[in-house]
C-alpha cells in the first residue's frame, strides 16, 4: 500500500486525538469505529505472530532433544540459533520496502508461506551445517514481518491508539512463548519414535505447517489498507483518515519529552541511537526465548513436559503486566517512561536469575520479571522512530533500526552459548543480558534527554 491509498480528505470535525472519552452516555462514533478495526485486523494479526514467534523460538525447547541426539555443542546451538537474524538483517530493509511498494496483503502473506516451509524444513537436520543453512534460510524468509506490521498499523492507528495496537500485537510473542513451550514439551515427550522420527523432528513439522495456512488466510482476508477494506464505508474512511491527519497536524506531546513532528528524517546519531536500544532490549527477548527451557532444566528439572508448563509460567504473567502498561502509557502519554522501566526491571529479574540459577525459584521469578519488563518495553519502544517517520522514510526506517537491532539475536546466543561452555555456569551469561537490559534503559533516558532538547 502506497500513502496515496488512503482518501484524501479534510480532517472532519469529529476527529480527534483524546482516547475518546464520550459524552455522557452517548458512545464516540470513532471508539466504535477504532473498535470495529482492532477486531477486522489484530484477531489474524496475533495469529500470525504467535506463529512467527513460535516457529523463530521453538529451537529453544528442541534442543533439549536435538543437541543430544546430533551432538551440538551449547556454542554450535547458540551460533545456528543465532545465525536466523543475519539472514533476517541482510533482506529486512528491501523486504519492508517492498511491502510498501506491492502491498501488505501479498507481501506478509508470502512471507508467511516461505517461512513455514523454512520452519518445517528444520525436521530434516542431521549436520551442524544442516542446522545452520536452515536457520539461516528462515531468518531471509522472515525478513519484514515485523517492522511490516508495526508500519501496516500506523496506516490505521494515531499514536494515542497505537501503543495498545502494539502491544497486543506483541503479546502474541508473549503467547507463543507461553504455549510453545507446553506444546513443544508435550508434542517431543508424546511424538518421540511416531514414524521413526525423533520428537523435536514433529515439533518443528507440527508447528510449520499452520503459519503456510495463515499465509493463505491473509492473502485473502487482509486489506492492504483502509481504501481497500470494503467493510468500511466512505464516511468511515474519510472520519479515520480526518482523525490520522489531525494528529499529524497537531504533532507528538512533549509530556514525556517526545519531539514535536519534525518531518520524515532521522540523524545518524538518532538512528545509531534507536538501534542500540533496540538491540539491548531484544538481546534479553532472545535470552529468554532461547535459553529459558535449558535454564529451567540447568535446577534438575529432567521431564520435559513439565520443563515446557514452567517455561509457560513467565510469558502469562508478561501478558498481563504488557497490556494493563501499554494502557497507562497511551493514556498519560508517558510511552518513554515506560520504556526505560520495563528496561530496568529486565535487567533485575537477570541478575535475579545469575544470583541462584540452581534454583527453580530463582530462575523462574527472575525470567518472570525480566519477560514483563521487556515485553512491556519492546512495543512502547516503537514510538520513539514512529513520532518522527512516514510514508517511504517509515518503511526504510523502521526496517533499518528492526533489522540492525535484531543482530542481537545473532551475536546475543553466540555470546551466551560460548559464555556457558567456558564457564560451564549460566551466570556470566545471564549477567551479561542484566547489563544489556541496563543499559537500553539508560540509552532511553538519553534519548528523552535528546528529544526534550530539540535534536
Amino acid at each position: 500500500m502506497k500513502t496515496t491509498d488512503l482518501p484524501n480528505a479534510a480532517p472532519v470535525h469529529g476527529a480527534h486525538r483524546t482516547s475518546g472519552h464520550a459524552e455522557a452516555g452517548r458512545a464516540d462514533p470513532l471508539d466504535l469505529l477504532y473498535r470495529r478495526i482492532t477486531w477486522r485486523l489484530m484477531p489474524l494479526l496475533l495469529i500470525a505472530q504467535v506463529l512467527a514467534y513460535l516457529d523463530r523460538v521453538n529451537v529453544g525447547t528442541a534442543k533439549l532433544q536435538m543437541a543430544t541426539e546430533l551432538g551440538f555443542s551449547e556454542a554450535v546451538y547458540g551460533f545456528g540459533a543465532g545465525i536466523f537474524f543475519l539472514g533476517y538483517f541482510l533482506c529486512e530493509v528491501p523486504s519492508n520496502l517492498m511491502l510498501h511498494r506491492v502491498g501488505a496483503r501479498m507481501w506478509i502473506a508470502r512471507i508467511m508461506m516461505t517461512w513455514g516451509i523454512a520452519s518445517a524444513a528444520a525436521a530434516l537436520v542431521h549436520t551442524p551445517t544442516a542446522f545452520y543453512l536452515q536457520r539461516l534460510l528462515l531468518g531471509v524468509a522472515e525478513a519484514g514481518f515485523f517492522p511490516g506490521i508495526v508500519l501496516y498499523l500506523t496506516w490505521w492507528f494515531p499514536a494515542h491508539r497505537r501503543g495498545r495496537m502494539t502491544t497486543l500485537f506483541m503479546s502474541a510473542s508473549a503467547v507463543a512463548g507461553m504455549l510453545g513451550n507446553a506444546v513443544s514439551g508435550w508434542l517431543m515427550a508424546h511424538l518421540d519414535g511416531v514414524g521413526a522420527l525423533a520428537g523435536w523432528r514433529w515439533t518443528f513439522i507440527v508447528e510449520g505447517v499452520p503459519t503456510i495456512a495463515v499465509g493463505v488466510a491473509i492473502l485473502l482476508l487482509l486489506p492492504d489498507g483502509p481504501a481497500s477494506a470494503r467493510w468500511l464505508s466512505h464516511d468511515e474512511r474519510v472520519a479515520l483518515q480526518g482523525d490520522l491527519l489531525e494528529e499529524k497536524a497537531a504533532g507528538q506531546t512533549a509530556e514525556s519529552g517526545e519531539a514535536p513532528e519534525q518531518g520524515t528524517r532521522l540523524s545518524v546519531l538518532d538512528i545509531s541511537l534507536l538501534s542500540a536500544i533496540y538491540f539491548l532490549l531484544l538481546a534479553g527477548l532472545y535470552g529468554v526465548g532461547f535459553w529459558l527451557p535449558t535454564l529451567i532444566k540447568g535446577t534438575g528439572l529432567s521431564d520435559l513436559a513439565s520443563i515446557g508448563t514452567y517455561g509457560a509460567i513467565p510469558y502469562a504473567v508478561a501478558i498481563v503486566v504488557m497490556n494493563v502498561c501499554a494502557r497507562r502509557a497511551d493514556r498519560r502519554g508517558n510511552w518513554l517512561a515506560h520504556v526505560a522501566g520495563g528496561a530496568l526491571a529486565a535487567a533485575a529479574g537477570f541478575a535475579l536469575i545469575a544470583a541462584g540459577s540452581h534454583s527453580l525459584v530463582f530462575v523462574l521469578g527472575g525470567a518472570t520479571l525480566a519477560c514483563a519488563g521487556t515485553l512491556t518495553a519492546l512495543p512502547l519502544y516503537w514510538h520513539l522512530p514512529t513520532a518522527r517517520l512516514a510514508g517511504v522514510a517509515a518503511a526504510a526506517g523502521i526496517a533499518a533500526i528492526n533489522s540492525v537491532g535484531n543482530l542481537s539475536g545473532f551475536f546475543g546466543p553466540l555470546a551466551f552459548g560460548w559464555l556457558k561452555d567456558r564457564f560451564h555456569d549460566v551466570t556470566a551469561a545471564t549477567m551479561l543480558l542484566a547489563l544489556s537490559a541496563a543499559l537500553a534503559g539508560v540509552l532511553t533516558l538519553v534519548w528523552r534527554n535528546r528529544a526534550r532538547a530539540g535534536k
